[in-house]
């Protein structure tokens, strides 16, 4: 049986997504399926794929992070019509792959995007971004695909000046090609080029996203990013630790409002370029720990405290920005992209999955 937060999100996520009937009859490839978002991705395909007429999911990850507690019930529930591949996209040739020459839609996520570990592993995130999507845009290029989706960042902005927040979608950015932050930062920009040139040479309908704080369900609690973080105190009982002063600001973008976007820019079929994200409110850091202290205490008799601290990693702040806060107005124009999920339900959803899936939270 599924956590009742996530069934209410799928049944959420169905009843925004227009379109739908574009997945009758078709294959979809997900490459880094046990990521973060790999639980709302599988868990929606799995739910619904009578309903929506899907032939096959293909999954494939190499699983460089370990897998997540939540990973082998999914792929155990969707059975049969799933097929999953253990595939370094870098270092692996996707010509051997025959399971993935008939997908339909592909959707590409396979990245590391914590900056812990991507710091971790600097140079197999340059290669996952680089030369595995250009592996992938090379097999499919000639095949008649629907849609294919490709998981850029909020990052490719880097740290925007006043005038450009909120951040439209054509701001080139802020960024620092050297530093702890850019190889992922500098391989999603150069991604994004692959991609345009792609669409444009090859006439291949892809779609690009740039996520913004997304947060929820699905995310490890030993992440290192902030949701996960505070929520991984507030499931210990220990404090909530800050690494700055709190004063950076961001939007933070509920799961379900982030794979509505995500599967409604999948949907769309040609090439473009989207924030995918929630726009109010911009709270700081240290308002999101508050929430979470709220929000732990209602929920979990929570007794701790917000402390900070200097973080041992001395690169830990550098190139951090200040703010994020996306527009979005282009989605809401063509995507129909409506996020609902305001912080403070979103935090409270969080901690209640967490709680009800308690065995899976302790790290």
């Amino acid at each position: 049986m599924l956590n009742r937060i996530v069934l209410e999100d799928m049944s959420n996520i169905l009843s925004s997504l227009d379109n739908k009937e574009k997945l009758r009859g078709s294959k979809v490839l997900i490459t880094g399926c046990a990521g973060f978002l790999g639980l709302y991705f599988l868990t929606f395909f799995s739910q619904f794929t009578e309903l929506l007429g899907i032939r096959q999911i293909v999954c494939i990850d190499n699983f460089l992070l370990g897998k997540p507690q939540w990973f082998d019930k999914i792929i155990n529930k969707i059975g049969s019509k799933l097929k999953l591949i253990t595939f370094d996209i870098a270092k692996d040739k996707f010509n051997e792959l025959l399971e993935i020459a008939d997908a339909d839609f592909i959707i590409h996520m396979a990245s590391v995007a914590s900056p812990t570990f991507y710091r971790k592993f600097p140079l197999e995130t340059v290669d996952a971004n680089v030369w595995g999507l250009r592996q992938l845009l090379e097999y499919y290029k000639g095949r008649p695909i629907k849609g294919f989706l490709y998981f850029s960042s909020s990052e490719i902005y880097g740290d925007p000046s006043e005038q450009h927040v909120p951040i439209e979608e054509d701001y080139r950015g802020n960024v620092s090609c050297i530093g702890p932050r850019a190889c992922y930062d500098e391989a999603k920009r150069f991604s994004e080029t692959l991609c345009y040139l792609y669409a444009k040479l090859y006439n291949m309908p892809i779609t690009i996203v740039r996520p913004f704080n997304n947060y929820g369900p699905g995310m490890k609690l030993d992440d290192k990013r902030v949701p996960s973080d505070f929520a991984n105190a507030i499931m210990n009982d220990n404090d909530i630790v800050l690494y700055s002063d709190g004063s950076p600001t961001r939007t933070f973008c509920y799961i379900s409002d982030a794979l509505t976007g995500y599967l409604k820019a999948l949907l769309y079929g040609k090439f473009d370029y989207f924030n995918i994200g929630i726009d109010k409110p911009e709270i700081s850091v240290r308002a999101m720990a508050d929430i979470y202290v709220e929000k732990g205490k209602l929920l979990t008799r929570y007794s701790g405290t917000i402390r900070y601290e200097k973080h041992p990693d001395t690169d830990y702040l550098t190139h951090n920005p200040i703010r994020r806060c996306p527009q979005i107005e282009k989605a809401k124009r063509l995507l129909n992209y409506v996020p609902q999920v305001e912080v403070r339900e979103g935090v409270g959803r969080f901690l209640e999955y967490l709680i009800t899936e308690r065995e899976y939270t302790i790290v």
